[in-house]
């Protein structure tokens, strides 16, 4: 028998749900003290366009209009004899909406209202029947999965949770909410998370997890909990803020996309497998959602792309010598002097005269190589591929062109890089990318098939002869494969576990962040020292003022400039005597790092395209 469908999906990775009905329906202008679930019999096109709302967002399990439509609740808006009606009709609303397309769609089950612990023995069977019955109602209906949510009471969710894992042929997410003063009136006041993820686990959940309560940030240290303390997969629907309660329903009206998209995030790195909203969310949060989960997502599909990454009929690559004159400066341990690559912007517009001309001043300053970003801060620029063409043809200088997850499909990926292959660009340094909402184009979508790691690995495949779907390529690409990496990470360690999987991957050189203290570079090469075979390239970004290094400490994450460097930074008077002791700075900085016997050469970043004080720098070199 074929597992259901919400099971097979939910091994494939995460999966996004929606948000919250009741805050549209009242953005709608739908009185808080209506029946919401009978909106199925009496609305049933606002219904169904909330869905579609959802599903258009990029939601990909969607909840039935039906959590207070057990009869115990409905019988106090005179509906109880409508609650199978109510039901399947909110059940066939919702399956309506996701016909050709992939969503599914779960039942939405609420707590009775009727119980605290100490009447639960007068109540259980009264309950166990409304809880059975609204489940078969909404299979019935044709949903996917029951998700239980909103329940304060532990011992209402397991009587709820055990007859429909009884009786229903059904997937169950079973969904706790964690609220102080209510967990008081109910039995869980000692129980902690890990303890319910447990207990809801042994009875047979397929998901465990939470909802509602509190905003985003207070319900991911719960998910961290929940996510440590078993292997059943674990669900997440955070409210948009605080919710208010109006008729036994709580509604929340709102926060901002970005900060429950950021919470989103989180929750998927701690652990999380299902991810939605709750009181307050919107269709705009949901689908700010999906672009921040995008990211998490690459990671995950990468892992699975790598791990099933052909090798059958794989050539032997070309030799790293013989790919390039880069490869071959990169191979040549006989190299007295460092390698230096400058970072070239490509131009915003159709015009390419300062990209050439700055080409050919670096070309004339002894640069071994530029290399040419691809939309940096997710802002559109002219392609870096064309880019470094120009700059072939045009000066004669040596090009590494940054390529990146964001903005292509795994297709659109190979294609690009046969063509830049085809083009004679064999130097690629292969990044996960910005992400779009970082950048000035807000509508944006991202597309993150895969990672910066699952990249390396299909170009390396590449240079073994082999493309997507495990084709021969007849014949071999020749790329010199670069990866990029952040010595002042906040997780150092989680850095050092990319570096080595890149390494993995194919990687073949590195280029890092700028760094300004000594320590952290020293740090991150003990931490990768297995490899200490792969060139690495240390970044430097000369600091062009004062106001220049105090941006850069408080505001861009991983930055950190020392108390000292601020010192000599303030005692230079003017702008002009501040921006020269930036290249000063910048050359102690590079002296410091050639020492490490690991560092090949440097990667400087021209302050705001200045790329005179790159060359200033450069006095700096032996």
């Amino acid at each position: 028998m074929d597992a259901p469908a919400f099971l097979t999906r939910l091994q494939q990775g995460l999966m996004l749900g929606d948000g919250a009905l009741g805050t549209m329906f009242y953005q709608r202008g739908v009185f808080i003290n209506r029946c919401y679930d009978e909106l199925n019999l009496s609305q049933p096109a606002d219904v169904e366009e909330i869905h579609r709302a959802y599903i258009a967002a990029g939601a990909e399990l969607i909840e039935t209009n039906t959590f207070g439509a057990n009869a115990i609740a409905l019988s106090r808006h005179g509906l109880a004899e409508k609650m199978a009606q109510i039901n399947e009709r909110g059940a066939a609303i919702a399956r309506a909406c996701t016909d050709g397309t992939a969503v599914l769609v779960a039942g939405s089950m609420g707590p009775t209202g009727l119980i605290l612990e100490r009447d639960l023995p007068q109540t259980a069977d009264r309950v166990r029947d409304a809880f059975l019955t609204q489940a078969q109602a909404l299979v019935a209906g044709g949903v996917e999965v029951i998700i239980l949510e909103t329940f304060y009471s532990l011992a209402e969710l397991l009587v709820a949770l055990d007859v429909i894992k009884a009786r229903v042929p059904v997937p169950v997410i079973a969904q706790v909410t964690f609220d102080a003063q209510k967990q008081a009136e109910y039995d869980m006041a000692a129980a902690t998370p890990a303890d319910i993820a447990r207990t809801l686990a042994d009875h047979g959940a397929d998901v465990v997890g939470t909802n509602c309560g509190g905003g985003p940030a207070a319900l991911l240290h719960i998910v961290e909990e929940m996510a440590r303390a078993t292997p059943t997969p674990v669900s997440v629907f955070a409210n948009a803020g605080v919710p208010e309660t109006h008729g036994g329903r709580l509604l929340c009206l709102g926060t901002s996309a970005e900060y429950i998209a950021e919470y989103a995030r989180r929750y998927a790195q701690a652990g999380a497998r299902v991810i939605g909203g709750c009181c307050g969310t919107t269709p705009e949060m949901i689908k700010e959602m999906a672009k921040f989960l995008k990211g998490v997502t690459a990671a995950q599909r990468s892992r699975a792309f790598v791990s099933g990454a052909a090798t059958k009929a794989a050539r032997t690559p070309i030799p790293l010598a013989q790919r390039s004159a880069f490869g071959a400066k990169l191979c040549d341990r006989t190299r007295t002097r460092p390698l230096v690559s400058v970072e070239l912007s490509p131009p915003l517009g159709t015009d390419p005269a300062r990209l050439l001309r700055g080409a050919q001043l670096l070309k004339e300053g002894g640069v071994d190589i530029v290399n040419i970003p691809d939309g940096p801060r997710a802002t559109p620029r002219m392609s870096p591929i064309a880019s470094a063409r120009l700059i072939h043809d045009t000066v004669g200088l040596e090009t590494l062109v940054h390529y990146c997850c964001r903005d292509r499909n795994l297709l659109g990926m190979q294609m690009d890089l046969l063509g830049a292959h085809a083009l004679g660009i064999h130097q690629v340094m292969l990044i996960t990318g910005d992400p779009p909402k970082i950048g000035n184009v807000q509508a944006a979508t991202p597309v993150f098939d895969v990672d910066a790691i699952g990249l390396i690995k299909m170009v390396n495949d590449m240079n073994h002869g082999i493309g997507l779907a495990n084709t021969d390529l007849g014949g071999q690409t020749q790329f010199v494969i670069g990866a990029g990496c952040n010595p002042g990470a906040i997780d150092l360690a989680h850095e050092a576990r990319r570096f080595a999987l890149k390494v993995e991957a194919g990687a073949e050189f590195f280029f890092c962040q700028p760094v300004y203290l000594p320590e952290l570079l020293d740090r991150f090469l003990e931490l990768t020292t297995a490899h200490s075979q792969i060139p690495f390239f240390v970044g430097i970004l000369p600091l062009a003022s004062l106001r220049n290094a105090e941006f850069l400490h408080n505001e861009v994450p991983g930055m950190q400039i020392p108390a000292d460097i601020m010192a000599r930074l303030r005692a230079a008077r003017t702008k002009e005597d501040q921006q020269r002791e930036g290249i000063c700075i910048a050359q102690d900085i590079v002296r410091q790092a050639l020492r490490h016997p690991r560092v090949a050469g440097i990667y400087l970043f021209p302050p705001f395209g200045r790329y005179e004080s790159a060359l200033e720098v450069l006095a700096a070199l032996p």
